[in-house]
């Protein structure tokens, strides 16, 4: 086990920590089962030596051992039964804490770091790597403790029956544990290899999943599955070198507990047949023992090797579940104010950029009263998004600072920061939910305020055609595009915030629902601090203000009369898209 990180393990022991009663009880359960095990051939080779010779056969003695042995078993069975048990529960309650400390985990990632990892990889450690981390050990916590018990048990019995036999035992075994670790060392990188592997894998099957239309509205289902059979060969190959390292550990282990029980009935039957002397005598029923504890001490070594194979891979997977949790959190802001918002918002001298030195947002100045509507635009890439996640502190300015009702937001309370802000995205989400669940998520209302929104919203008709109104529950596909936007807007409307960001929310929708779902923006924006990313200009010619972005700085502010006077870069948007729609 030396190539097994030894922090790693300590982890994993702080997590057992957590489950102690279980723990106790599997070692109070293992240590009767194995003293069980170890005292019954003890019994049988006395009942041998009662059934040696003729008519000396001593039946009361005899049924005395069988009974004391049944008792024995039963003993044994039980406790087995009831180790079984508390190790189940105690794997069980880890990978539970595992996983709900995975989740929290994800929820205090900063998002630029969640922005970087793959969906298929955080899925992946969630399910297959908690998967692999409970087999591997259970197996290890049912099966490592009794073994190791039970190797230093039988040893102790076989050197009170023979100290000779005994010490030749103890001198051939360490090889079979040499020869078990020689191979364990090769197969962890096998492991770790497919483990990479299969994540990737798991990736790249989301990513087909969840882009099946656009995949095959272009056609590209042949080179996908080629990419993935690619990927599945590499994983095929690196399985199948993984398990066959692995596989050589059990019949190798097997061969040398072989000689040793070869050794173990040659020298006992030369003792016994006082071809060596000097050692004692030995009786038929204590060689019938030894022979059992030989094959009970060599036993677990097998197991050991197997156990091995099956921690290396499950401490594989744990150690990526640890990368995650290892991962940097955003930073503390328990100490920070929970102001009660009203949507002033003040930004000066922003400078900010995801990638250091691609400068993106520089000398970034803005003000804003409270009920203003303000429009953003520019081409792609211009930092219209960037700046919405800087206002909700997803990502944090690099120098600058940014105000509400004169709080700089990094000493506001992210909760409260967001609380004060709707949100309706491009890319509407709707959980798999009730209606209801969906309307007043993170709020607390009543059915008559839903029916009101769902009125603003045009959206009734939607709801009288499901089958259980409100209760019914929605999936992705029940909905239109159009119908998860209302719905989102829906959602925003109940929250009541004092402040609104519309990202590109009308840009995937026909004409006739973006009316609908403009009329309903207007009813949501009513004296409310608006920001709209916009792609389709005639959203915005209502706004306050607009600001025209372009790499990440405000060339051009007005309203849509004054940036039309001024036959400026707004102008050329203006025409472009109108001449293209």
């Amino acid at each position: 086990m030396k190539n097994i990180n030894k922090t790693t393990l300590k982890r994993i022991l702080k997590y057992m920590s957590l489950y102690k009663r279980f723990v106790i009880s599997s070692f109070i359960f293992a240590l009767i089962s194995v003293a069980a095990t170890l005292v019954a051939p003890i019994i049988i080779g006395k009942a041998i030596d009662l059934l040696i010779g003729q008519n000396q056969v001593d039946f009361t003695k005899l049924s005395m051992y069988l009974l004391i042995l049944t008792g024995v078993i039963i003993i044994d069975a039980l406790s087995q039964w009831l180790m079984n048990m508390a190790n189940n529960r105690l794997v069980f309650n880890m990978v539970k804490s595992l996983r709900n400390d995975l989740i929290e985990k994800f929820q205090v990632l900063p998002l630029s770091k969640l922005d970087t990892m793959n969906t298929g990889d955080l899925v992946n450690n969630m399910v297959a790597d908690a998967e692999t981390f409970s087999d591997g050990i259970l197996i290890g916590v049912t099966q490592l403790f009794t073994s190791i018990l039970t190797i230093l048990g039988t040893v102790v019995f076989m050197f009170v029956l023979n100290p000779i036999i005994a010490a030749a035992v103890v001198v051939v075994s360490p090889v079979s544990i040499l020869l078990a670790r020689f191979i364990a060392k090769r197969t962890k990188k096998n492991f770790k290899e497919s483990a990479q592997l299969r994540s990737k894998q798991t990736s790249l099957a989301d990513e087909m999943i969840t882009n099946i239309k656009t995949i095959k509205a272009y056609s590209y289902e042949n080179e996908l599955i080629d990419k993935f059979e690619g990927i599945n060969k590499e994983w095929r190959d690196s399985s199948i070198k993984a398990v066959f390292y692995s596989s050589l550990v059990n019949p190798s282990t097997r061969l040398i507990n072989s000689i040793i029980y070869g050794i173990v009935v040659l020298l006992g039957s030369l003792i016994a047949a006082d071809i060596i002397t000097g050692v004692g005598v030995i009786s038929i029923g204590t060689l019938s023992s030894l022979l059992s504890y030989t094959n009970k001490y060599t036993k677990p070594f097998n197991e050991i090797s197997g156990i091995i194979t099956d921690l290396t891979s499950s401490i594989v997977s744990a150690e990526r579940i640890f990368k995650i949790l290892d991962e940097e959190v955003e930073s503390s802001d328990i100490n920070n104010v929970s102001p009660n918002l009203e949507g002033n918002v003040r930004i000066e001298n922003v400078y900010f950029s995801y990638v250091k030195d691609i400068p993106l947002i520089q000398n970034f100045n803005l003000k804003v009263n409270k009920g203003q509507k303000i429009a953003i635009v520019g081409p792609t890439g211009c930092g219209k998004t960037t700046l919405i996640n800087l206002l909700m502190r997803f990502y944090d300015v690099n120098s600058g600072a940014i105000y509400v009702d004169e709080n700089n937001i990094n000493n506001i309370t992210r909760h409260s920061l967001r609380d004060a802000y709707g949100m309706v995205l491009q890319e509407s989400w709707i959980m798999t939910a009730t209606v209801r669940e969906n309307l007043t998520f993170g709020v607390k209302k009543d059915d008559e305020e839903i029916k009101q929104v769902l009125s603003s919203c045009k959206l009734e008709a939607l709801v009288n055609r499901l089958p259980n109104g409100l209760d019914s529950i929605l999936t992705e596909n029940d909905l239109s595009q159009g119908e998860k936007q209302l719905l989102c807007i829906a959602r925003v409307m109940l929250s009541d915030p004092k402040m609104l960001i519309l990202d590109e929310a009308t840009s995937s929708v026909d004409t006739k629902t973006e009316i609908d779902i403009n009329k309903a923006f207007d009813i949501l924006m009513k004296d409310k601090t608006s920001f709209i990313v916009a792609h389709r200009l005639s959203t915005i010619k209502n706004a306050d203000l607009i600001l025209v972005m372009n790499k990440g700085n405000i060339i051009e502010q007005g309203t849509h009369t004054e940036l039309l006077s001024k036959n400026g870069f707004y102008t050329q948007l203006y025409n472009s898209r109108i001449n293209n729609s």
